[in-house]
């Protein structure tokens, strides 16, 4: 993968985008993707059209302004006309990639969404073009090579030799020919890649079901699907697969709709899969390296696959004991439920509807009971209250702001009475949009001319809208993953790095997800939990003894969700890295092998849920980085534990060494400093309910 890519793909999805204020169609000066610096942009206006000119200008300017760069003598290159020029170059594309990135994931117009993908894979091959670039190679050589250069320190130091360096990884130390070669290569991924995902989105399968099948499901859940002829349409978006699995007491219809779930896009994906698998492998020979693994993991925090394999091997040996548990306490609830001791096995599409049970009759622990503690809007507002007490701003609703889709809402972030950043929120499902939860970087933090660049992120989600007869009401597990995700939010927001290409995400892989990690404990302690845990029809706030039902049962499972995501680690490592995509074993039979291996859950004959695992083509041989980060994350909270975790010295301490200076300095560097000590597993254990650590 190019140097401007591993910067744009942070997150999952990692992309930036634009601030621009804009008003009809036409030329550059209407077209809502540019506009005046910090304004917001008119997404209401915009049009099939905007995205083409949008592209076709920003490349244009782009390729401009590199000619520009290659002219200056070699004895006149200083940081600020050659490294911070590139960074501005970057910037000045980032800010409409994002928004075009943005746009193909979840616009409901399918002119705009298409031309958005095909914008992006005009994009994608710019920044292939880029990696290869020699002449902007020979700047930065000529440049490193001066006295001012060889005096610097810092965030500007590390810009400038990882941009060496990863122009080298890229293949500018290959002949002309294998360039060109490698290009192709790279474009072909790129627009495999944009189609696996693009598939995954527009994937509109569903299961209609009748009356007996949607025994243990609550009213509101059957109103909301309920067709005019009295059956009901399940479909595959969160909002309507998880509450299914988990409450409806046929296992037929939960074994069918796993079944479809773990298939979806496979009539197209699992061939593209292949042909991505192939590609990498051919790209990561090209470039010397044994495998795509080896070729990625090179510059994250792990370096080698050898570290990544180890620290999976020796997870699966610390959590195999724990997974057990957790099996056989599902097992004693299905014996229980079905009146036969015989039985020995708990199936895939069972375990989220037995866990259930579980937690109802064990720890008295009613899902649907909990979620009406958890109404949207309040668990917003509580997020809001955490971040203002630990991190010193404030969040206030823009009205009336010009989005692409009328329940879409965006925040402006106030620090001093300032407004320094800005983010979306899109949190309802709806047809062909991105099906996950999921942080879009859009415009990125950067010092400039006319003051800093005010960061902007959009929070993309698919949780279940109110209905007439109640508010939209949140699992725990949900609320759990929107504060997941407000930590990637949080990450860019808070951002104060000089340079675009460092700012907020702009991390090591095998790190990003632990500033959204750690935010994931606030929904797990009760100081937290009471500012914003309310009945939605009371006011009642969220018992005591309720809290403490919940925390008594949060590691229910603990062993078998973390097999879980070592599976999808070790899927990933071993397709990038011991997997022959021109061999006869198909990725199904990776997938197959590794399920029976890794968790306690048997594989089911005929699904392949590889076609959409969207990480895949996003994580590429980094999925691992889920688990690792988590350690850190785990680590860092644990001085929240000890300082308390509503401390906002503790809180501030936090924003300013993690989320606001993000890719400025090594990652390890970071933590040591805000841990005051080396990092250890311990917490990361603890966590887990593990007797390590404790």
């Amino acid at each position: 993968m190019n140097r401007m890519l591993k910067i744009l793909l942070v997150i999952s999805v990692y992309i930036p985008a634009t601030s621009f204020a804009g008003n009809g169609e036409g030329n550059n000066s209407s077209n809502p993707l540019f506009g005046e610096f910090n304004n917001i942009i008119s997404y209401n206006l915009l049009s099939a059209e905007h995205i083409l000119t949008a592209t076709e200008t920003t490349l244009s300017d782009a390729k401009n302004s590199l000619k520009e760069l290659y002219s200056i003598e070699r004895k006149k290159r200083t940081f600020e006309n050659t490294v911070m020029e590139l960074d501005n170059i970057y910037n000045n594309i980032y800010k409409v990639y994002g928004s075009v990135y943005l746009m193909a994931n979840v616009h409901p117009v399918d002119d705009i969404r298409n031309n958005a993908n095909d914008g992006v894979s005009q994009f994608n091959k710019f920044f292939n073009e880029l990696s290869l670039d020699e002449e902007l190679y020979k700047a930065f050589k000529d440049y490193s090579e001066t006295t001012e250069a060889k005096n610097l320190s810092g965030y500007k130091k590390k810009f400038l030799s990882k941009t060496i360096a990863d122009f080298e990884r890229d293949g500018l130390g290959l002949p002309l020919e294998k360039r060109e070669e490698l290009k192709k290569l790279q474009d072909k991924l790129s627009d495999l890649t944009i189609s696996f995902s693009k598939n995954i989105a527009e994937v509109n399968d569903y299961l209609i079901v009748d009356e007996k099948d949607m025994d243990g499901l609550d009213a509101e859940y059957k109103n909301a699907h309920r067709t005019e002829d009295g059956k009901y349409k399940i479909g595959l978006s969160y909002p309507s697969y998880i509450p299914f699995m988990k409450f409806s007491s046929s296992e037929e219809t939960r074994k069918e709709l796993y079944k479809k779930y773990n298939n979806r896009a496979v009539d197209k994906n699992i061939d593209l899969l292949k042909e991505i698998l192939i590609v990498r492998q051919q790209i990561a020979k090209m470039l010397g390296y044994n495998t795509y693994a080896e070729y990625v993991i090179e510059d994250r925090m792990a370096k080698t696959p050898g570290a990544v394999w180890e620290f999976e091997k020796n997870l699966i040996g610390k959590v195999k004991e724990k997974g057990r548990k957790d099996y056989n306490e599902l097992l004693t609830i299905k014996r229980a439920y079905l009146g036969d001791n015989t039985i020995n096995i708990i199936q895939p599409w069972e375990a989220s509807f037995f866990n259930d049970k579980l937690l109802k009759e064990k720890y008295q622990i009613d899902q649907n009971s909990v979620k009406e503690y958890f109404e949207l809007n309040n668990v917003l507002d509580g997020f809001f209250k955490i971040s203002k007490q630990l991190f010193d701003v404030e969040f206030k609703e823009v009205q009336n702001a010009p989005v692409w889709q009328n329940d879409v809402r965006l925040f402006d972030v106030v620090k001093d009475n300032k407004v320094i950043s800005r983010f979306y929120l899109d949190l309802h499902p709806r047809e062909n949009k991105f099906s996950h939860a999921a942080c879009f970087p859009m415009i990125k933090g950067k010092e400039t001319i006319n003051g800093y660049q005010m960061p902007v992120a959009s929070l993309v989600c698919n949780f279940p809208e109110a209905t007439e007869n109640q508010p939209a009401l949140l699992l725990h597990s949900d609320v759990e993953t929107f504060f997941h995700e407000f930590g990637h939010v949080l990450h860019n927001v808070l951002t104060n790095a000089e340079l675009a290409s460092l700012s907020g995400t702009s991390v090591a892989r095998d790190f990003v997800e632990a500033p959204s990690q750690i935010f994931e404990n606030w929904v797990w302690t009760y100081d937290a939990l009471k500012l914003f845990a309310k009945h939605y029809k009371t006011g009642e706030v969220l018992p005591k003894s309720l809290f403490n039902k919940m925390i008594a049962s949060k590691n229910v499972g603990s062993g078998l969700a973390t097999l879980q995501q070592i599976f999808y680690g070790l899927i990933d490592l071993t397709l990038h890295d011991k997997y022959d995509p021109n061999d006869n074993v198909t990725t199904t039979d990776v997938v197959k092998k590794l399920q029976n291996e890794v968790t306690l859950y048997p594989y089911l004959e005929g699904t392949n849920m590889q076609s959409a695992f969207g990480h895949l083509t996003g994580y590429a041989a980094g999925y691992y980085g889920y688990l690792w980060s988590n350690v850190y994350a785990q680590d860092m909270f644990s001085i929240f534990e000890k300082n308390g975790i509503m401390n906002k010295e503790t809180g501030l301490k936090y924003r300013d060494i993690i989320l606001s200076r993000g890719g400025t300095a090594d990652e390890i560097n970071l933590i040591k400093e805000f841990l005051g000590r080396e990092p250890n597993q311990e917490a990361f254990l603890k966590s887990l309910g593990l007797n390590e650590g404790k």
